[in-house]
This record gives structure tokens, C-alpha cells and sequence, in this order.
């Protein structure tokens, strides 16, 4: 039994390309193309305005992008909640991973020479915080 929520349906599951626009749009707010395709390419090597354009587009037809069209320059934002689209692919990358074990995914986490002495101790301290409810 998995821990996640899956409540986001699977056709908005976002690709790769679509969580990079998504994470702009989070991070920044309502942005137009322009802006996102800006920050895209601070990035990553350079993306063809157009491209950025088509993709926000479809993603708007497909319900993860919202656009106002009250001005000359229409804005975009994100339609879908970034807590639930991170909550359903978090859900995911463990049932398929980790047989759906959150310990596992930890133990592995913790495993990880990349995990820092200040990244224990925030962790330490999440589960005291956890522990105390």
C-alpha cells in the first residue's frame, strides 16, 4: 500500500520538458512564454522560443496550464498544485522503485554519499517532529 496520494490522473502526470515549464511557473508565478522560455534556457542548452510556445500550448489543452487572455500578452500559470503533482510522481518513483516502501527509499537516501551531515540533521529533526504528534 503506498503512502502518496494519487489523485492526479495519469494523462497529467507531466513529461520531463512539461515539469521544467511547470517548475518555472511555480517558482515565479503567472509568467508569459517569453519569461518562461527566458528561464528554460538559463538552464539547458538553448530551446527555440516556438517550441516553448507549442508546449506551453498543449499544455494548456490538456488542463496543467491556465492562460489569460485579458491583455496583448497573454500570461500563463500553472493549473495543477505542485504539492500534488510532486505527492503523485513521488508516489510513483516508489511503488516502482521501491515496491512501495518509503523506508526503503529512505535507507537508500540515507545510503547516498550525496546526503550531507546537514541533511541528516534536518531529517533527524523532521522525525523528532513526527514523532512528537
Amino acid at each position: 500500500m503506498s503512502l502518496f496520494k494519487k489523485d492526479t490522473p495519469a494523462e497529467m502526470v507531466p513529461t520531463k520538458t512539461e515539469m521544467d515549464v511547470l517548475q518555472v511557473l511555480w517558482q515565479y508565478g503567472p509568467s508569459t512564454v517569453r519569461f518562461v522560455h527566458d528561464k528554460l534556457n538559463e538552464q539547458k542548452e538553448a530551446v527555440i522560443y516556438t517550441s516553448t510556445l507549442k508546449l506551453m500550448q498543449v499544455m494548456k489543452e490538456k488542463g496543467m496550464l491556465d492562460r489569460d487572455e485579458s491583455s496583448m500578452k497573454h500570461v500563463y500559470s500553472a493549473a495543477l498544485q505542485e504539492d500534488k503533482v510532486k505527492g503523485n510522481m513521488l508516489g510513483r518513483f516508489v511503488d516502482s522503485m521501491y515496491n512501495g516502501s518509503p523506508s526503503s527509499l529512505m535507507m537508500a537516501l540515507l545510503g547516498n554519499d550525496k546526503t550531507s551531515a546537514e541533511e541528516l540533521q534536518k531529517i533527524k529533526d523532521l522525525l523528532k517532529e513526527f514523532d512528537g504528534k
